[in-house]
């Protein structure tokens, strides 16, 4: 067991340590403050801020009929009873390749983004904008968005699995596209401020990146095989020196 922990959790070499400080800066600082500056905005206009309301009546003057059905649908596939079940979906994957880091950092950033944004609306206690009937509001508080929240906390867990593969453009570019359109539903429905949803996405970009630090998901199966093979060498050879010495 400590063998496994020491080949999964450790640190990088000193010369990685500028590019973990700047990775830690980047993606970990910069919008954990970004979420404080909308946090304390939101403390003193709980009605929103001055730009808010009138984006929010922009999106939803494009309304039809026929795009209130679409928008209820998709708005879903951001929700936690739909990213559940897929998330479990993608964990016995991981469980049956025994890509034990990956399996770790999908539970570890999804689950605590729903802690984090069960916490947060506890604490902030936002009222969620009426501005026009139609869709049923949500009965929880506002800020920040957990379908934003959800949304890009699974887009982050999705480009880690595929961070080495051949198809990670392709898969960032879908996940940017998946995440922009859930924030565009909650806008069209009027259940979420802009603010509420970015500071969602900040909240869970730092989330994820912070885990990702110490976790290090692996790219694919076949590099966590490798590893798992590098650490039974290792003991091995140890076990064999250990002999040696006896003998």
């Amino acid at each position: 067991m400590t063998n496994w922990f020491r080949n999964h959790w450790h640190f990088p070499p000193r010369s990685d340590w500028f590019a973990l400080l700047l990775l830690l800066f980047c993606g970990v600082y910069l919008p954990l403050q970004a979420f404080v500056i909308l946090a304390l905005k939101i403390w003193q206009l709980e009605g929103g801020l001055t730009w808010e309301v009138p984006l929010m009546i922009t999106i939803h003057n494009a309304a039809t009929p026929t795009l209130d059905r679409i928008v209820v649908v998709l708005t879903q596939f951001g929700s936690v009873k739909t990213i559940g079940p897929i998330a479990f979906l993608i964990a016995g994957v991981l469980f049956s390749q025994k890509r034990w880091r990956s399996l770790v950092y999908l539970t570890l950033t999804l689950a605590g983004c729903g802690a984090i944004n069960l916490a947060a609306k506890s604490f902030w206690h936002r009222v969620r904008p009426q501005l026009w009937e139609g869709y049923i509001l949500p009965k929880d508080f506002s800020f920040p968005s957990g379908h934003a929240m959800t949304s890009m906390a699974f887009a982050a867990v999705v480009i880690m699995l595929a961070w080495r593969g051949r198809w990670l453009g392709v898969t960032t570019m879908l996940a940017m596209v998946y995440v922009v359109t859930i924030a565009w539903t909650r806008l069209y429905l009027g259940v979420h401020y802009p603010s509420d949803i970015l500071a969602g996405w900040m909240l869970s970009i730092a989330w994820a990146i912070g885990i990702s630090i110490f976790v290090k998901p692996a790219a694919n199966a076949v590099s966590e095989t490798i590893a798992e093979i590098s650490v039974s060498n290792q003991n091995d050879d140890q076990e064999n020196i250990s002999q040696e010495k006896i003998l």
